[in-house]
């Protein structure tokens, strides 16, 4: 089972052990064996831990509390390609990708690949806590009823949140809204860039961007959490902006302007 470094793919003790970052290892050792990390984005590295033997590969089309690294299109296709010739299944850990916060539904399809496992939550349920996966009917037809399941599986009434955030979401046209305040908060955070020298770089999709600093940005988020904007700090340097879909450019300008105003104060 190969994942890649920077990952994070949950807490329980299967995505534990495929969370590619020692700091969530702490304290449920031991990990569960099988499992191999090779660096985010390299394709040779990729190429080279590759064999017969590998049942999945499961990646993040973006990673996010890795620090928004983004996966290039030939970096999924390479994985596509070798999950084909050696009969493996490539999974997408969509949980924070999905569901329309980087413009389209899932982050795959800003990418010519398709792959075979899903997996999705948090925006599913507009806060009702619900977790999905999707697969390919060839290998959906090896999970057959009853043979895996959860407590709360399925349930009503999350079921029923599920379809009222999807059908808010095509209503209110949100993927648009998505891609077009995205771009916007990017070219507003370019501007920041030329202002303050902390800020080494702006990279994201959608309502999913990523800050590059030159140092920690713990005391930047606490600050402006104290001002009324919450942003968070992933890989020590990396400030993540996941505005809501229902952002307004006027909530950006205002985020904007506190966070000018704490980097000022930094510099």
């Amino acid at each position: 089972f190969i994942t890649a470094e920077g990952s994070f793919h949950g807490r329980t003790f299967a995505t534990v052990t495929a969370t590619a970052q020692p700091k969530y290892h702490e304290g449920f050792l031991p990990l569960l064996p099988g499992f191999t990390y090779v660096p985010f984005n390299d394709i040779d590295a990729l190429e080279s831990a590759f064999s017969e033997e590998v049942a999945a590969v499961m990646v993040e089309p973006i990673q996010g509390e890795g620090g928004i690294n983004i996966a290039s299109a030939e970096y999924l296709q390479t994985i596509r390609r070798l999950c084909d010739e050696n009969g493996a299944v490539m999974i997408l850990d969509e949980v924070q990708t999905g569901i329309g916060r980087t413009g389209k539904w899932f982050g795959y399809q800003h990418s010519d690949v398709e792959p075979d496992i899903i997996t999705m939550a948090k925006a599913l349920g507009g806060g009702v806590a619900i977790g999905a996966m999707m697969a390919k009917s060839e290998v959906a037809a090896s999970l057959v009823p009853g043979k895996h399941a959860s407590t709360f599986g399925g349930n009503s009434f999350a079921c029923a949140a599920g379809i009222a955030v999807i059908e808010a979401i095509e209503e209110d046209k949100l993927l648009e809204n998505a891609a077009d305040l995205g771009q916007y908060t990017q070219d507003k955070l370019e501007q920041l860039k030329q202002k303050h020298s902390i800020i080494d770089g702006v990279r994201g999709v959608g309502l999913m961007i990523g800050v590059q600093l030159t140092g920690p940005g713990k005391d930047i988020v606490d600050k402006c959490l104290a001002r009324g904007l919450r942003i968070n700090c992933t890989s020590d340097t990396v400030l993540r902006f996941m505005p809501p879909m229902i952002a307004t450019k006027n909530h950006i300008d205002q985020a904007i302007e506190i966070l000018d105003s704490v980097l000022s104060e930094s510099d």
